[in-house]
């Protein structure tokens, strides 16, 4: 099927480029990330998808052929939408905790960023159908959210954290993933004592802990990420948003499976990951300053 970019397809229905994008905004389909457009489930699902060139860069390309909505179903969308989304405040109340601890958590999971004021959306939150707007008096940007965020199991665990509450029965393994993920951290025990107090696997990530530790920066270690899925990562840093993973053991059949689908897991969020092997863990000094400062981490 052929796909053209949102300008072309405006063209075919005799609309401006401008108005277009109005309107898959509205139908859900697209959403603001900063100044560029970026895809929503259902902008995917609707055969959405990006294409690169050297004139133009990063772009959204559609199927020729896909209908668009009409007056009153935009009308329609804009009414349900004002309805169902919610703000800050509303998940704060939800919740029962306030709405600044609510945004900093969304942000905590990559779902926003802070802009030089107010909030903005990231592409994975406008994946999970976060709508950009802004305040009409003062132009304050933040995001509202289907009610349909209230049920993902990343951000209750994150809420039940930040409230103080943990559950002390034993995850669910129902997959191929989680239960490599559980296997591998009961083979390797954490048992290497870090000078920040962690207990990690091995000297290579004492090492890495150590340096962070060392560089005043502050991290966690064997994070959840926040998705669905239950991966632990090595290292976690939250200005930047940055995950360390350190791969080590490289003759190990079900490490390098685990490898693998960690990688494509990392890949299909769009986290930001630095990976490090044996050799690049005994130069750390001048290696891993570089890796940071790519996310906007500085070391010294």
């Amino acid at each position: 099927m052929k796909k053209i970019s949102t300008s072309a397809l405006a063209k075919i229905h005799g609309i401006s480029a401008k108005e277009l994008f109005s309107q898959f905004a509205k139908q859900g389909l697209i959403n603001r990330d900063g100044e560029s457009w970026v895809l929503t489930v259902n902008g995917e699902a609707s055969g959405g998808e990006y294409q690169e060139s050297d004139k133009y860069g990063k772009y959204i390309v559609w199927p020729e052929t896909i209908p668009l909505a009409s007056q009153e179903e935009l009308e329609s969308a804009d009414k349900n939408a004002s309805k169902t989304l919610m703000t800050a405040k509303t998940l704060a109340a939800h919740f029962e905790i306030s709405a600044n601890k609510i945004n900093f958590i969304l942000s905590e999971l990559g779902w926003l960023k802070k802009g030089i004021k107010g909030w903005i959306a990231t592409e994975q939150g406008v994946k999970l159908g976060g709508i950009q707007t802004e305040d009409w008096k003062s132009g304050i940007p933040f995001v509202r959210w289907p009610e349909s965020i209230l049920q993902l199991k990343s951000l209750n665990e994150s809420i039940d954290q930040v409230k103080g509450k943990s559950s002390e029965s034993e995850p669910v393994i129902d997959t191929a993933q989680e239960k490599t993920e559980i296997g591998f951290r009961e083979k390797f025990e954490a048992k290497h004592r870090s000078a920040d107090g962690h207990f990690v696997r091995s000297k290579a990530e004492m090492l890495i802990d150590n340096w962070l530790y060392m560089a005043e920066i502050v991290h966690a270690y064997e994070r959840k990420l926040p998705i669905e899925e239950d991966v632990y990562c090595d290292f976690y840093i939250p200005t930047g948003k940055v995950y360390i993973e350190y791969w080590g053991y490289e003759n190990d059949q079900k490490y390098l499976a685990r490898k693998k689908q960690k990688i494509e897991i990392y890949k299909k969020y769009g986290f930001n990951l630095i990976e490090l092997q044996d050799e690049e863990v005994q130069n750390l000094d001048d290696i891993l300053p570089r890796m940071l400062l790519k996310y906007g981490v500085q070391a010294y």
